[in-house]
């Protein structure tokens, strides 16, 4: 572990979720360079997305890494992995050693800045199984991560994600709930966030 204060874990105690949150799980300077790193050696794509009928540039870059063979789909979008590089694979072996998971996928996100997001979603796509543990680690700018529950109105969560940060979602998460980063007008730096999860 590479951060002074790995243990450091705060638990989000919501109904039907189980979310938890390391917010110093990278030091700032291991962080630093990995940021870096993924900047300038990740392959970033920008792919069309379909929502509602209508097809325009999806609002970020992302990039999947993955074991061979398993292609992922989400909002009309099938994506080829690309084989896990060492610098993936030494920020996936790090996260296998907080949460106990073998994960086969990553997908990797790059807000470039305050205008790039991410709509409100959840992460329940079939090929994830029932209950998918989905790991998700920030470096750069922070952005602010926001959750609501799907029947229950007064059930809101916002998540300020830092530089170096881990925020794991398991249980059934995902069936009850809905994330998203929303725009931001104010100017903000580079935000690259990987979200780890198992693909059945």
């Amino acid at each position: 572990m590479n951060s002074l204060f790995p243990e450091e874990k705060i638990t989000f105690h919501l109904p039907d979720a189980a979310i938890e949150y390391y917010p110093n799980f990278f030091s700032t300077a291991k962080a630093n360079e990995l940021f870096e790193k993924l900047k300038n050696e990740i392959p970033w794509q920008q792919d069309n997305i379909t929502v509602f009928g209508k097809t325009h540039p999806q609002p970020r870059l992302t990039a999947l890494y993955g074991n061979e063979g398993k292609p992922y789909g989400y909002s009309g979008i099938i994506m080829q992995p690309h084989v896990w590089s060492p610098l993936i694979m030494h920020i996936k072996d790090e996260i296998e050693k907080i949460c106990n998971e073998n994960f086969t996928t990553v997908l990797l996100n790059k807000y470039r800045d305050g205008k790039d997001s991410n709509g409100w979603h959840a992460d329940n796509e079939r090929e994830l199984g029932r209950n998918p543990i989905i790991a998700s680690v920030t470096f750069g700018a922070e952005r602010m991560f926001q959750l609501k529950h799907n029947t229950d109105k007064e059930a809101k969560q916002n998540i300020l994600l830092q530089h170096g940060s881990l925020l794991i979602m398991k249980g059934s998460t995902q069936h009850f709930w809905k994330h998203q980063i929303p725009k931001i007008t104010k100017p903000i730096g580079v935000r690259i966030n990987l979200t780890f999860r198992i693909i059945k």
